[in-house]
């Protein structure tokens, strides 16, 4: 079996403690080196070439961002954040991905077996995707302007009244949605969003695609009424439903168990959407590691929506949109820079 060679930084050295457990623990990854800084990172680096790196933010005689965005510009490697869940946490965190990072992880809060448990769980399982990412040197991005893409032949585009959007994702997801929302008009249909998130980083990310998008973005509201020009995103560590009748669907929030192991869940989103809005959704698979959402986006194409889904080479892992496809429940697979442009044409009334 082959290794996934791990590098931690972390000033802390609990949390390098707590790291070197867990992923020795798991039979296909070991450590080969922990750093304190990313000074002695980068001397580690040179003598164990890694596979992953996980790191912290705030450390003493590099800034976690600056070495990252050092390592991305020089030597791209996947790279696992390791975030504290305060709103600083989340907003560091969302910077980090912008600038390369393929995921993160929420510092642990221990208070049973349990707990330890599924954080080494969930620490392997995001490790083990960052290592089979795709990581490259970033490009010059084109800056996210606010006009929107335009729809040939009109001036404005006039949507259909009954056009709702849902969207899932995961690893990659953030950057994704971002590559997505930052294209759409400010009349577009409504869209929910299922995004793996936990509990505090939700709500940073909301405000940051909505201070950058034509389109309105919030957290999603139990019972709230679904409105053109909004994308609602389901808050971090809770499910998020369609519910109601056909003409007048509202959102529901809900703190059922996990499924696929996620809170949120495509699945959930997918399957209420599949019921409730039928033939009138368009479902959007984006990059994500499992295969949360793929049997449930199979119901909504059985039920007449209409799927796009990301295709390999845009995503960061094709694990979501190739377990739809897998499925049977895709109509289209388009590379990230097509899909704002192809929804936009679904929508036209």
């Amino acid at each position: 079996m082959k290794q996934i060679k791990v590098l931690v930084v972390d000033d802390s050295a609990v949390m390098r403690g707590v790291m070197n457990r867990v992923i020795n623990a798991q039979p296909d990854m070991t450590v080969v080196g922990l750093a304190n800084d990313p000074i002695v990172a980068m001397e580690r680096m040179r003598i164990s070439k890694p596979d992953v790196i996980t790191l912290d933010v705030e450390m003493p005689r590099m800034d976690g961002l600056e070495f990252l965005k050092h390592l991305m510009q020089t030597r791209p490697v996947p790279v696992v954040m390791v975030s504290s869940l305060t709103e600083r946490g989340a907003d560091v965190t969302l910077r980090a991905l912008e600038l390369g990072a393929v995921d993160f992880i929420p510092k642990p809060q221990f208070s049973t077996d349990e707990d330890i448990i599924a954080y080494a769980e969930e620490v392997s399982e995001k490790l083990r995707a960052a290592a089979a990412a795709t990581v490259e040197r970033p490009r010059a991005k084109r800056a996210a302007s606010s006009k929107s893409l335009p729809v040939a032949g009109s001036a404005p585009a006039t949507f259909s009244s009954e056009k709702l959007i849902v969207v899932g994702s995961s690893t990659g997801g953030v950057e994704a949605l971002r590559a997505v929302l930052a294209h759409l008009p400010d009349n577009m249909p409504p869209m929910l969003i299922a995004q793996h998130m936990p509990g505090g980083f939700t709500h940073s990310f909301a405000k940051r695609l909505d201070a950058l998008c034509d389109i309105g973005v919030s957290e999603g509201q139990d019972r709230e009424v679904l409105r053109p020009g909004r994308a609602y995103i389901a808050p971090g560590g809770r499910h998020m439903l369609l519910s109601g009748t056909t003409g007048r669907p509202v959102i529901r929030i809900s703190d059922a168990p996990p499924v696929n192991r996620h809170r949120p869940s495509v699945d959930l989103l997918f399957r209420s959407a599949a019921e409730v809005a039928g033939r009138r959704c368009i479902g959007l698979m984006l990059s994500g590691m499992g295969s949360d959402g793929a049997e449930a986006m199979r119901l909504m194409r059985d039920n007449g929506a209409y799927n796009l889904a990301q295709d390999e080479a845009s995503c960061v892992v094709f694990g979501m949109p190739k377990q739809a496809i897998s499925a049977r429940a895709v109509h289209e697979v388009l590379p990230l820079e097509d899909i704002a442009r192809r929804l936009i044409d679904l929508c036209v009334a």
